[in-house]
């Protein structure tokens, strides 16, 4: 290349990417923010520490140069509020005559870079240019582990794509690879012992031990034995020695379940293994080590019960490192539709049946059901639908458990007659979505005929119908005339008359 192509191509560099310069003195900033404005790269000021934290919590920075020392702190005690997450910017420290210990505590606590005068505002903005390029490097191969991270923990069963359900699964990708405590709260049927096993699975301890702790089920007789274990003679009934179950969990992982349940008593020595990793099994003077990963999980709200004296305060902030809380499936009804094909799937091939179809308004009624039990009762209406349609190839809502069809259709009903009791919508159990209400169907300039306002109904309904199924399938029109058994001329026609977009495959 020649030197003038060269300088063409380095003036043709450009960036998309925003910096944070945390300085008091504006001059050094207004230079450099006129050579990186040349390159799309755009600066931000902020005049304190403070300010710069605000900043930098509020907003998305690709880098940070911060100033050693201000008039309200130092480099050094910032940086760990600047780097809190996965994400975080990168961050160069620059000082005006340098310190060895300064730039040892700033480069451990996870500085970029510690710069130390003489510096330019062309040679700092190279150094931005080059932590920019870190950063995009780092940020595809987070992105590409997290992509496979998703991929595994779908194999586990863990299904769905709303957002809620995407900001839970980017904490497991985050906490799995570490060998920190978690906490998984929940209501009863959110997955939790699910979550805590795939969390096991990606883990790097996967190819040992993930040992269940049921808290709810420990006799309190006993309770100590089956933790720590036992030598031989240590009780009545002790005929032999035996391991326990935190033992059992070494080099793996040991999941307490229902970790709310805990006897107090015991909260105190529990709290002592987490410390120190060492235990004594119940009649024995020797020490044991285990070096096991913890996962606990509760449908409690376990704060509550140490503001009651029913969980101790150091226990709940040692189990909490990483905290999961799993959302209630009402709060991700966009995942049901997913989560019924799933288990359609599962349950077809453990029993070797025919897949069945599942009508529009079967799949609407299981939407507008609120779900008590969660994810664990979705699944059990949808086995128990499947078994009891038999050699029926489509599931109707007909299928469903009485008490989900009589509870759709009393809230069906209690909207309709809050909204507008003569509300044009579906008549029987109020599976599809409503039309747009109106004050009335009849007026001075409007008096349809029963045919045109049922066209109406039906065209409303086929339309939020098709709206979802595009948006389901991703516009995929094989699969789409797979799950509505239309045929494919019938679809792109209908398709085409609500003016709905798809792809081809």
């Amino acid at each position: 290349m020649s030197k003038q192509e060269g300088n063409k191509a380095e003036n043709e560099e450009f960036f998309d990417a925003d910096v944070l310069v945390i300085d008091h003195e504006k001059k050094f900033f207004d230079s450099l923010n006129q050579l990186a404005s040349l390159k799309g790269i755009r600066l931000t000021l902020a005049d304190s520490m403070r300010f710069g934290i605000d900043q930098c919590l509020s907003r998305a920075f690709d880098v940070v140069l911060l100033k050693n020392e201000l008039a309200d702190g130092k480099a050094s005690d910032a940086i760990p509020l600047l780097l809190k997450e996965e994400y975080s910017p990168e961050l160069v420290v620059y000082s005006d005559s340098g310190d060895p210990d300064e730039a040892e505590q700033v480069l451990t606590k996870g500085a970029w870079d510690y710069v130390v005068y003489p510096y330019s505002p062309k040679s700092m903005l190279e150094l931005v240019k080059k932590a920019i390029h870190y950063r995009e490097e780092k940020q595809g191969k987070i992105k590409e582990k997290h992509t496979a991270i998703f991929a595994e923990l779908q194999n586990e069963g863990i299904i769905g794509s709303s957002p809620i359900l995407q900001s839970c699964l980017n904490i497991v990708a985050k906490a799995a690879q570490s060998d920190a405590n978690i906490l998984i709260s929940g209501e009863s049927g959110t997955g939790k012992e699910l979550f805590a096993a795939a969390i096991h699975k990606i883990s790097p301890r996967a190819n040992k031990r993930f040992v269940i702790v049921d808290c709810t089920a420990l006799p309190g007789e006993l309770v100590e034995s089956i933790l720590f274990g036992h030598e031989k003679g240590a009780f009545t009934g002790a005929a032999r020695n035996k391991s326990g179950l935190i033992e059992q969990a070494h080099n793996g992982t040991l999941f307490l379940d229902e970790v709310g349940e805990l006897p107090l008593e015991l909260q105190k020595k529990f709290l002592r293994v987490l410390q120190e990793r060492v235990f004594r099994p119940v009649g024995s003077t020797e020490q044991i080590k285990s070096d096991f990963r913890l996962i606990a999980a509760t449908n409690k709200d376990l704060y509550q019960l140490q503001r009651k004296g029913a969980f101790r305060e150091d226990l709940l902030y040692r189990l909490r490192t990483f905290h999961l809380e799993l959302p209630p499936l009402r709060l991700r009804t966009g995942d049901i539709t997913e989560l019924a094909y799933y288990f359609r799937s599962h349950f077809c091939r453990q029993n070797k049946e025919k897949e069945k179809s599942f009508s529009p308004d079967f799949l609407m009624l299981l939407k507008r059901y609120h779900w008590p039990g969660n994810v664990r009762e979705l699944f059990q209406a949808l086995e128990r639908s499947m078994t009891v349609a038999e050699g029926c190839d489509t599931l109707y809502p007909m299928h469903l458990p009485m008490n989900i069809r009589v509870a759709v259709t009393r809230k069906i009903l209690d909207e309709r007659q809050n909204r507008n009791p003569a509300s044009p919508e579906y008549m029987g159990t109020g599976y599809c979505e409503p039309a747009q209400p109106t004050s009335s169907f009849f007026s001075s300039e409007m008096q349809p005929s029963m045919k045109t306002m049922r066209q109406k109904i039906i065209e409303t309904a086929e339309k939020k119908y098709l709206q979802e199924l595009m948006e389901f399938t991703s516009g995929d029109i094989k699969k789409s005339c797979e799950i509505s058994e239309l045929s494919r001329s019938r679809l792109y026609d209908l398709l085409k008359k609500y003016q709905i977009s798809g792809k081809s495959e």
